[in-house]
């Protein structure tokens, strides 16, 4: 691993995403990551995916096994290589959805209901885990500085710092499956999210309850972390709905 995507390089907010692959389906299991990493928006359209040789060892595959993936995700329109001194493989812009048969229909497609009570589950169970059993000094900059991240990002770019506090939280509670099968939901939920208008007052309130949610975790309230994520959960839900079901 070189210096760049360490723990503490630029791309290190990648790792939790970009785990080992299981053995048998490296291609299709690498590729699920690297999309994860995209849809998430942890890496924004124009800017540039980790090297080649960083992110096989992450992946813990080959690189002709990793260039099939982005061959695949070229091919998609996902991503472009690109040659030269500032060269490698860049994210692209993603415009938003086609209708595809109207709001009604996508969120049914979509299994609204499902993953916004999965997501609750989770999200809750995370915020109840880091509280009881407490996070040590590096857990606690983390997450005041993902925190501290989502009052300062613009606009157009703080739905990737509010995706990145969510996956800090669920990463600190101590169990990979459950960060696992966070990132996995909030890739789906951010594919819903990106279907309705950004509302500051909404933004505004999600701040507030951010904020609520990381002081209770700290204080080791874990009654108070998990209903202040249970209520933070409910708002999204009920936006979502209004907008898509």
């Amino acid at each position: 691993m070189t210096e760049e995507t360490g723990t503490s390089g630029p791309f290190a907010h990648l790792l939790p995403v970009l785990r080992p692959v299981r053995g048998g389906n490296g291609f299709e299991e690498a590729l699920e990551r690297v999309l994860q990493v995209i849809r998430l928006g942890l890496v924004p359209g124009g800017e540039r995916l980790p090297p080649e040789r960083d992110l096989a060892d992450h992946l813990g595959i080959s690189r002709v096994t990793l260039r099939e993936v982005l061959k695949a995700l070229q091919e998609q329109g996902l991503v472009e290589a690109r040659r030269g001194r500032y060269g490698g493989t860049f994210v692209l812009p993603r415009g938003r959805p086609a209708d595809g048969g109207g709001p009604r229909r996508r969120a049914e497609e979509a299994g609204l209901q499902d993953v916004l009570r999965f997501r609750e589950v989770l999200e809750a169970g995370a915020a109840e885990l880091c509280a009881a059993h407490g996070l040590d000094g590096e857990g606690a900059e983390r997450l005041r500085t993902a925190l501290g991240a989502t009052h300062e990002a613009p606009l157009p770019d703080y739905l990737r710092h509010d995706t990145l506090l969510h996956l800090t939280l669920a990463e600190l509670s101590g169990s990979p499956t459950l960060s696992v099968q966070y990132a996995a939901v909030r890739a789906t939920l951010n594919d819903l999210l990106d279907r309705v208008p950004l509302l500051v007052r909404n933004l505004e309130h999600s701040q507030h309850q951010h904020t609520a949610l990381v002081d209770a975790v700290l204080a080791g309230d874990e009654e108070t972390a998990r209903a202040v994520a249970r209520e933070h959960c409910a708002g999204t839900a009920a936006l979502l709905r209004g907008f898509l079901a």
